[in-house]
């Protein structure tokens, strides 16, 4: 395998139906492998004891909320 950029290391990837220990490596700024142990990466970080997730999106919106006289927050 290619060398990788990154490797995270040790952290703890929770899913939606699912949570494991494992190793995330990243090349070119993307995911390319999730493993129980990645080798050869220029950089690493430790992630032991923390959550790894994946990306959110906050879908709360306010269309539009008067607030009183000449004033609407959105």
């Amino acid at each position: 395998m290619t060398q990788l950029d990154l490797a995270i290391r040790g952290g703890t990837i929770v899913t939606a139906s699912d949570e494991f220990r494992a190793d995330i490596g990243i090349r070119d700024g993307r995911i390319v492998s999730i493993a129980d142990s990645i080798e050869g990466a220029a950089r690493e970080i430790d992630a032991t004891g923390l959550l790894a997730l994946p990306g959110g999106i906050d879908s709360h919106v306010h269309i539009s909320q008067p607030s009183g006289p000449d004033v609407v927050m959105a």
